[in-house]
């Protein structure tokens, strides 16, 4: 296999941040098929170099979130401690699985997301009345010149989702997003841009508990992720001042298409 130039890694860094933070999916859920796929790298070392980029990102999309008021702070501490556990499971057993097997696990999630996220696509998760009561985790939403409340439904589904959310980041380096964000969307009662600024504010802590195992198993090239590493960072603040100008629903069709497309690619290459 040649070996990618520092250029071409930075490019697909940036690219991938950008859309990833655009959506709250973290960027893995692009940066490792291109990677596989595009550039022929082994899956684990690709599934590595996302977990980093992943908490590199994430980092600095989530300040420019907290001070835009996007992220529920309370929700995503109560759901930390699943997704976390998730990870740490996710990771151990990414080493039990082949090469088929991860590309099969990986394209099946996405397209089981693509599907929830078209099908309710129409769905607003929002109460027009901005004195009405949240609840303990509910919280306000301003776009433009009005204030709509959201309150959170289901807590238990949102807690099974964070689990298996940060399983499938510390198998398949995707930060958990791909999960995360169509769950809490499409069952939890919160709005597409609230539950993607929260995934991304967790998404950083869900991915270091899981990178550190690849870093032991010596997964981790380094040369390789710092030069992701490079070009997702600007990408992922990209995406995230770009997508205060998206309209909700128009996210929610580019997430469910995005989600759809890589799934069943990454599917077939493991049949």
């Amino acid at each position: 296999m040649l070996e990618p130039s520092a250029p071409v890694l930075i490019l697909t860094g940036a690219a991938t941040g950008l859309v990833g933070s655009l959506l709250g999916l973290g960027g893995g859920v692009f940066l490792v098929p291109l990677l596989t796929l595009g550039l022929g790298m082994p899956i684990r070392t690709a599934i590595a170099a996302s977990l980093i980029s992943v908490i590199a990102t994430a980092s600095a999309s989530a300040t420019i979130n907290l001070g835009r008021g996007l992220v529920n702070m309370r929700l995503g501490l109560s759901l930390e401690v699943a997704t976390s556990i998730g990870g740490l499971a996710g990771g151990v057993a990414a080493a039990l699985l082949t090469r088929q097997q991860l590309f099969l696990t990986f394209g099946a999630t996405l397209a089981v997301m693509g599907v929830i996220m078209a099908a309710r696509s129409r769905k607003r998760n929002v109460i027009p009345e901005p004195d009405a009561d949240t609840g303990r985790l509910g919280g306000r939403l301003v776009e433009g010149d009005r204030t709509y409340t959201y309150r959170v439904k289901r807590l238990p589904v949102g807690i099974f989702a964070s689990l298996v959310a940060g399983a499938i980041s510390g198998l398949l380096g995707v930060g958990g997003g791909i999960i995360k964000v169509p769950a809490l969307s499409s069952f939890c009662g919160i709005p597409i841009r609230v539950a993607a600024a929260t995934s991304t504010f967790m998404i950083g802590v869900t991915a270091a508990a899981s990178a550190f195992i690849y870093f032991s198993r010596g997964d981790v090239v380094l040369p390789l992720t710092a030069a992701i590493a490079l070009g997702a960072l600007p990408g992922s603040l990209a995406g995230t001042q770009l997508s205060e100008r998206v309209e909700a629903r128009s996210l929610k069709i580019l997430m469910a298409v995005v989600l759809l497309i890589v799934g069943t690619r990454m599917g077939l290459e493991g049949l």
